[in-house]
């Protein structure tokens, strides 16, 4: 993973809002630069993805579903049996034989337990179903007002950042601002040294140049 080198250097509240045409050549400039390295997909602060570990069952489940015409509407799942907690159904049970009146009667069973079961608990959510929405409705509230919380003292933080820097580069703008003047004056008088300079380098080779020829003349 690369570590994070690149310091990117902001003075909003100094330098001018460059122009569009300025703008355009340094996105020019940004995006020669990122053609030459190849993006990092991860970013250096960001962990490493998880890789899923799905169990058998589930992993079977997601190719299943991968695996149909439409996944995002995939075949309903036929794992359980629904017709066992069904009512038997016997045409003639008095003519019916020991063969056939078992099984009907265990799923009887099974059927009279769901319903029981069911009915067990439409009556524990019929009685404590409200209370225990609305605690939940509490506790969810709760969670909300905290990350509320949170995001207030984040923005507020953002803020006081933001004003700390608007003051401390309001109050060395001046010095800047000399100081980026001296250092173009600067500049210009190196540029202009080097230009006195490469024509004085020319004068002493026309110089030496005019001294050669006369020098060959008199021989």
């Amino acid at each position: 993973m690369p570590s994070i080198t690149t310091v990117h250097e902001s003075l909003p509240y100094i330098d001018t809002e460059p122009t569009p045409e300025e703008r355009a050549a340094a996105e020019a400039l940004i995006s020669l630069e990122r053609s030459a390295v190849p993006d990092d997909p991860y970013h250096a602060l960001l962990p490493p993805p998880i890789t899923p570990n799905f169990t058998p069952a589930i992993q079977a489940e997601l190719d299943r579903i991968a695996a149909s015409p439409d996944p995002t509407k995939p075949t309903p799942l036929r794992a359980i049996d629904l017709s066992r907690y069904e009512a038997p159904d016997i045409a003639d049970p008095s003519t019916a034989g020991r063969e056939e009146l078992e099984p009907a009667l265990a799923q009887a069973y099974t059927a009279m337990s769901y319903l029981g079961a069911r009915r067990q608990n439409l009556a524990l959510l019929d009685s404590y179903g409200k209370n225990a929405w609305l605690v939940g409705n509490w506790h969810l509230e709760a969670e909300l007002r905290s990350l509320e919380r949170e995001v207030a003292d984040a923005r507020r933080e953002i803020d006081l950042v933001t004003i700390r820097r608007q003051r401390v580069q309001e109050e060395v703008g001046s010095e800047i601002r000399g100081l980026d003047e001296t250092w173009r004056r600067g500049v210009g008088r190196v540029l202009e040294t080097e230009v006195a300079a490469e024509g004085v380098r020319r004068e002493v080779l026309e110089v030496q140049r005019e001294l050669a020829q006369r020098a060959q003349a008199e021989a």
